[in-house]
């Protein structure tokens, strides 16, 4: 390792610090508010009131709308926003709010489908034995998901983790800033080779626990 990469490790350990923030606040934004809206979503598409149709249309096409975006427009797009919620439109806080808007529709989808996964049989079975809409949720839909739901939500973090690498382009800090400043304007391969190893391996890690730990909680 050279000398003046060294000297960078300071500066490489706070931009690890910074990416990590956007990460916690990100996944816990989508955690919090996507899951709900995912179940929503599939209440609202499977549930067999017509009234339910325009809503599950609604909520669905904005949570699309919102995938659509590449995450750089999107991250452009929203920086007034970013300043309302924010104060500032530079800094990890800041890009925080961009990544949660991302990552919101984002984990709602994927909740909505793994509860689809869920065979309907067992539901019907909950129904039989006289369970309310709200046991099957919780005690049905969410145990029976739980493999998906994991998944989803280790791919989630891979996705909140390169998007928060993306939000260096717009001072975002992070691992994205420090490449770009003393990796890409500096012209320095070293740093930048390095730094994409390291994420390379934090992503290995995190689609390995999540794959074990969805092994861990598939009873069937």
């Amino acid at each position: 390792m050279p000398d003046p990469f060294l000297d960078l490790l300071p500066e490489l350990g706070n931009a690890l610090g910074q990416t990590l923030t956007m990460l916690a606040i990100g996944v816990t934004a989508a955690i919090v508010l996507g899951g709900p809206l995912g179940i929503l979503l599939f209440l609202a598409g499977a549930g067999p009131a017509p009234a339910r149709r325009p809503l599950a249309r609604l909520a669905g096409w904005t949570a699309d709308t919102i995938r659509t975006f590449p995450f750089a427009l999107l991250l452009v797009a929203l920086l007034p926003v970013t300043r309302i919620v924010a104060g500032t439109a530079i800094g990890p806080l800041a890009a925080a709010v961009p990544l949660s808007i991302a990552a919101v529709p984002w984990f709602a989808r994927a909740v909505e489908q793994a509860l689809r996964d869920v065979p309907r049989g067992v539901v019907e079975a909950g129904r039989a034995m006289g369970a309310s809409q709200l046991q099957i949720v919780l005690h049905v839909l969410l145990v029976e998901a739980r493999p998906g739901l994991v998944v989803a939500l280790a791919a989630l973090v891979v996705s909140v983790l390169s998007y928060a690498a993306v939000t260096g382009i717009v001072g975002g800090g992070g691992i994205g800033e420090f490449v770009l400043r003393y990796g890409y304007e500096r012209f320095d391969a070293d740093i930048m080779v390095f730094t994409v190893a390291l994420l390379a391996a934090l992503v290995q890690v995190i689609q390995l626990t999540g794959a074990r730990w969805a092994r861990r909680v598939d009873k069937r």
